[in-house]
């Protein structure tokens, strides 16, 4: 089969579109022939060494496709079925092998390249909004990046949950589809100072949560736009990881809350890992929530992918495709 292979940590360039042995399903996995691929921000991570993993390896957290076949003791899922999953590495490739107990069903009219870019990310802003910080009427949410993949989602749900949310993005054209996605009001950071522009926003009081997918750019002026005893949510490192810091700073700041989550914290049983995926399919089944697949790609052009992804070139989601 074809996968996308890494040798040696780097840039897209180290992406290589390889000839491997297809895997083989153990105890209680099965293998998935693969429809559609999700590029996210953490296959970047692994890829340039700010996330270690063990050399070759195939990069990729999310994937849809159909079971073609199952090991032993496997009772969630059957060949044949349609089937999204996240958090096992691996997907850059035209079959991948995934615990039975990670695989999602997908329901009908949902297809795999639906399914594929809805996962990790619905997952991550479906805990993000309802459990690392959990959004109540009169809240106010700051997101940065709020044009793309996690952002739109984000903005969506929290909505969803009665908050009043902010905005961060780089361009007219993000800022459109943040409000689109139901943003009330949109910062666009490369002509304003965010931090001032949510103060004069909320009238001085600041916000109660800022989700900040961006990292170390922004890090420091998001403590200043939260409101006492304020949220900050670091939940990504687009920009690079943030520096040390003297945890002085959120006493000083207003007995601030720092956390940096994982999804795999957030879905750590079956049970959890279905109620969030059911919201999600659910809300999509129904109109609630839009999923916006920004460009697609086939999996040998997992390079350009990438530095469409690093160049913050893309609203939503970017796919591969076998």
């Amino acid at each position: 089969m074809k996968a996308i292979r890494i040798h040696e940590i780097g840039g897209p360039e180290v992406l290589r579109y390889e000839d491997v042995a297809a895997p083989e399903p153990g105890p209680r996995e099965a293998r998935v022939k693969v429809e559609a691929v999700g590029v996210n921000y953490i296959d970047i991570y692994f890829r340039s060494g700010q996330y270690r993993g063990t050399l070759p390896f195939t990069p990729g957290f999310e994937a849809a496709g159909v079971v073609e076949v199952v090991g032993p003791e496997v009772t969630d899922v059957k060949v044949g079925d349609r089937v999204a999953y996240s958090g096992v590495m691996g997907s850059y490739a035209e079959f991948t092998v995934v615990p039975a107990g990670r695989l999602l069903k997908l329901p009908a009219g949902i297809d795999a390249r639906v399914g594929a870019a809805v996962v990790l990310q619905g997952l991550t802003a479906h805990s993000l909004a309802h459990s690392t910080y959990p959004l109540k009427p009169g809240d106010i949410a700051l997101v940065h990046a709020a044009a793309g993949g996690v952002g739109l989602l984000l903005v969506q749900i929290a909505k969803m949950r009665g908050a009043r949310v902010i905005g961060t993005v780089s361009t007219e054209e993000k800022a459109a589809l943040a409000k689109e996605a139901g943003a009330d009001d949109v910062i666009l950071y490369t002509k304003q100072d965010f931090a001032a522009e949510v103060k004069r926003l909320t009238g001085g009081r600041g916000v109660q949560v800022v989700y900040d997918s961006v990292g170390k750019t922004t890090f420091e002026r998001s403590l200043d736009c939260l409101a006492m005893r304020g949220y900050l949510v670091l939940c990504g490192q687009a920009s690079g990881p943030v520096p040390p810091f003297d945890p002085q700073i959120l006493n000083a700041k207003g007995s601030l809350f720092l956390t940096r989550p994982t999804i795999a914290h957030y879905t750590a049983t079956r049970e959890e890992l279905l109620q969030r995926a059911n919201d999600i399919f659910g809300w999509i089944a129904s109109g609630m929530l839009k999923v916006r697949i920004s460009e697609t790609f086939p999996l040998k052009d997992a390079p350009e992918a990438h530095r469409r992804l690093e160049g913050r070139k893309t609203t939503g989601k970017l796919l591969l495709i076998p």
